[in-house]
């Protein structure tokens, strides 16, 4: 099992952030209606005190109380009608925009539907005072969905620098460890090479030793692999087809009688720029894992198509099948289903493609005691 997998760390992060933002937006609208009930009550008396304002004389000890509460008001938009819904007056618009009959009478509609009207009656007759939020109510309103935006690109950020931080560590380990397993290499190998040589030299047409010379030209070439790891490899203008015959003709010598293992290409030559050690590699690994998945029985079906901006690669086996919730999974470091094994062929696979190919390489079609169908696009 991957240990991403076992990981909950991104889902506990992420719960946190959204329990952090889902109690700042009850909070707020717990303060948002608070106050709202508050500036409905201060509308109220506002109105209260302009009616009375009107109605009393010039001798009324209140009538400057009166005045001062009217003048009170400015920050609540307010917009008084009579009964034809006519307007007679309003109060803290936009100065600018309100010169302007249009504007009036589209706030005084947005008023009549969010809030209901306060009734007044001045000499008989009756007035209607709508209202709206104010300016600090309309903020604190919008206040929630924006600290929740902040909060989710927060997250975004730190989740983005973190995973980025982790493929840089994974990478320089990657390729630390590469290079030095090209390095403990090189020496037996060269080695082995020269030994295998002298072999040659002195008895001729020996099968056992042409095949330990095959079996270390094999460990120079893994070698070889290993050490373009972390640096950009050359990627010539290649005939794809051949470097995918000669990594099938290698496996099936190394594979079960009882395994099928076919290639269909077109009859011209497919090429591509590719770097044929590498591209080798990952055909190879594709091809370790259907046969693990087979248990040494069953068919390995390579297709090769050729389009117009990309190549296709199709490897299909009979095997056991991925679930679908774990085709982005097995691409990752250290996920295995096998008892022995790291874990790292799909990964390095992929790695290959998309970084050194510019490519894509992604589960096409699985199945359950079917068979899976690995896809390679590259662009040409």
């Amino acid at each position: 099992m991957s240990i991403y997998l076992q990981s909950k760390w991104k889902v506990f992060l992420l719960a946190c952030a959204i329990a952090i933002a889902l109690c700042s937006l009850l909070y707020t609208t717990f303060l948002t209606k608070k106050l709202s009930k508050e500036e409905r009550k201060k509308i109220e008396l506002w109105a209260e005190a302009y009616r009375m304002y009107i109605d009393a004389n010039k001798n009324d000890p209140n009538l400057d109380f009166y005045f001062r509460v009217i003048e009170g008001n400015t920050t609540i938009p307010v917009i008084w009608t009579d009964e034809r819904m006519t307007i007679i007056d309003f109060l803290n618009l936009d100065a600018t925009k309100a010169l302007n009959p249009a504007y009036v009478e589209k706030r005084l509609a947005h008023m009549r539907q969010k809030y209901l009207p306060i009734t007044i009656e001045i000499d008989n007759l009756t007035q209607y005072i709508y209202y709206d939020d104010s300016s600090t109510l309309a903020q604190l309103s919008n206040y929630p969905f924006i600290q929740l935006g902040i909060i989710v690109l927060f997250v975004a950020m730190a989740y983005f620098a973190f995973s980025s931080l982790r493929r840089s560590e994974q990478n320089q380990v990657w390729v630390g460890l590469s290079k030095e397993t090209a390095h403990q290499l090189g020496t037996p190998v060269s080695s082995l090479l020269a030994i295998t040589e002298m072999l040659k030299m002195q008895t001729s047409g020996n099968a056992l030793i042409d095949e330990l010379g095959k079996d270390v030209s094999r460990l120079q070439a893994i070698t070889e692999r290993f050490s373009k790891i972390g640096s950009k490899p050359a990627t010539p203008l290649t005939d794809v087809g051949q470097v995918i015959a000669a990594s099938l003709n290698y496996m099936r010598k190394r594979s079960s009688d009882k395994v099928n293992i076919s290639l269909r290409k077109p009859e011209h030559l497919v090429m591509a720029p590719l770097s044929e050690p590498l591209f080798g590699w990952v055909i190879e690994n594709l091809c370790k894992n259907a046969l693990d998945a087979m248990s040494g029985v069953g068919k390995i079906s390579v297709e090769l198509t050729d389009g117009k901006n990309q190549i296709t690669v199709n490897i299909a086996d009979t095997g056991k099948g991925i679930p679908k919730r774990k085709h982005k999974a097995i691409f990752k470091p250290g996920y295995t289903t096998k008892s022995r094994g790291w874990g790292l062929g799909l990964s390095l696979s992929k790695r290959i493609i998309e970084e050194y190919h510019n490519g894509r390489i992604f589960v096409l079609h699985s199945e359950p005691d079917k068979g899976t169908t690995f896809r390679i696009i590259l662009k040409v």
